[in-house]
């Protein structure tokens, strides 16, 4: 299957290429706080995945291997090379796109991610289950269901509303039942440890979606990985603490990419 049109929102003219790659319910606009801070750094593109937000349906049902086609299409108009930075769905996506397309993948930012949800039989159903959820209630009750879940406990209503509101408008069928459908035949353990990339993985402290020993596993197989935990965040860190997880990835670019060092704050 080629490579499938995608909407892209980029920013930035300078600096390395930090293609963002948003999690199952989501969209660029996931990556506001980066497309805003780390512009300033890299040339940063966040895109709508097949069939998602602006982006039109796919001709035929993808698989994660098309997903990291997709995106290893979009590395190959813009660069070289691209570090990677996918949040859940976009995180296992990305390790997909680091073991098909190696040569593409500079290195990688995985949040809050996992090996997949083909890793247990239980997870893999309820992650198919989802796309008939989405049919029965539509996308604005769909949201509001999920999104307040993917924040800590704490999280302020603001960004419970943001994060609803982006679900929201993001997620449609038949796309989201594609996204779920390639979660439920992931796993990718037996190709972690293939990976040469250098790799920062970061998980919200109170993330309980994919959970920390989900991103330890990615952690523990992966040779060159740094393993961060970002305090007083869910799931969806790089938005609920996008200060603390922007100063990791400025970091982990001060080592892979040489750009100007930028030092985490004390409270990290």
């Amino acid at each position: 299957m080629s490579a499938a049109p995608v909407h892209v929102e980029e920013a930035g003219d300078q600096g390395p290429l930090l293609l963002c790659l948003h999690g199952i319910g989501s969209s660029s606009a996931a990556f506001a706080p980066q497309l805003a801070e780390l512009s300033s750094y890299a040339r940063v593109v966040a895109w709508d995945a097949p069939g998602y937000a602006k982006s039109p349906d796919p001709e035929a049902p993808p698989d994660l291997d098309d997903y990291a086609d997709t995106a290893a299409a979009l590395i190959r108009e813009r660069a070289d090379s691209a570090h990677v930075l996918g949040v859940s769905w976009g995180g296992v996506i990305a390790l997909r796109l680091a073991t098909r397309h190696p040569e593409l993948v500079a290195s990688l930012i995985v949040a809050d991610s996992s090996p997949g949800s083909g890793t247990d039989e239980a997870k893999a159903a309820g992650m198919r289950a989802r796309a008939a959820d989405l049919a029965e209630l539509g996308p604005r009750a769909f949201a509001e269901a999920r999104g307040p879940r993917l924040v800590s406990p704490a999280a302020p209503d603001e960004l419970v509303r943001r994060v609803v509101d982006t679900m929201a408008a993001s997620v449609r069928l038949p796309g989201y039942a594609h996204a779920a459908e390639s979660m439920a035949r992931a796993d990718l353990r037996a190709e972690l440890p293939s990976i040469a990339a250098p790799t920062l993985v970061l998980c919200g402290e109170q993330d309980r979606v994919t959970g920390i020993e989900a991103s330890q596993a990615i952690a523990g197989a992966i040779h060159r990985t740094a393993y961060v935990i970002v305090k007083d965040a869910g799931h969806l860190a790089n938005q609920e603490q996008p200060g603390h997880f922007n100063a990791w990835v400025l970091s982990h670019l001060h080592i892979t990419a040489s750009i100007p060092e930028q030092e985490p704050s004390p409270c990290l």
